[in-house]
């Protein structure tokens, strides 16, 4: 019988937690004096750099949207699509009857179809597709509008 070999995690060692931590009694390896020392120190913070600082090296961006991403789109692969019947229109309601997308998560996040496996009914599409499932759709017999 195999013996799995002991495994033993490290954890890390705790800053500032006395002299007998190991790490840092004093200063918890900090240094002495000084901003670094004393608090946290802001991610876009340069110092006195003005002129070239990153901020100022990256192009431009406006708006408070640009530090946090934004929701993106529920997926839909074309194989889902082969359960609705042949001529029939594709949309969001057609999606949500189907049960194939939840009513709130498209009204809030929006759907897009993405190229999947082979398509086999005319449809007749009225939601956002990339070029792949465009293809796959045309190809079928139908249309995306």
């Amino acid at each position: 019988m195999n013996k799995l070999p002991k495994v033993k995690t490290k954890s890390k060692k705790r800053l500032g937690r006395g002299y007998g931590s190991g790490k840092g009694g004093h200063t918890s390896s900090r240094g002495q004096k000084g901003q670094k020392a004393r608090g946290k120190v802001g991610i876009l913070f340069e110092g006195m750099k003005v002129k070239k600082s990153l901020l100022r090296r990256l192009p431009m961006k406006r708006g408070k949207d640009k530090f946090y991403a934004h929701p993106k789109p529920i997926i839909v692969k074309t194989d889902y699509l082969n359960s609705f019947k042949d001529g029939s229109k594709v949309d969001i309601k057609a999606l949500v009857d189907a049960k194939i997308v939840s009513l709130e998560d498209a009204t809030v996040y929006g759907v897009k179809i993405l190229g999947g496996e082979a398509l086999t009914k005319k449809l007749i599409v009225n939601v956002p597709a990339s070029k792949s499932a465009t293809k796959l759709i045309e190809k079928a017999g139908g249309k995306v509008e």
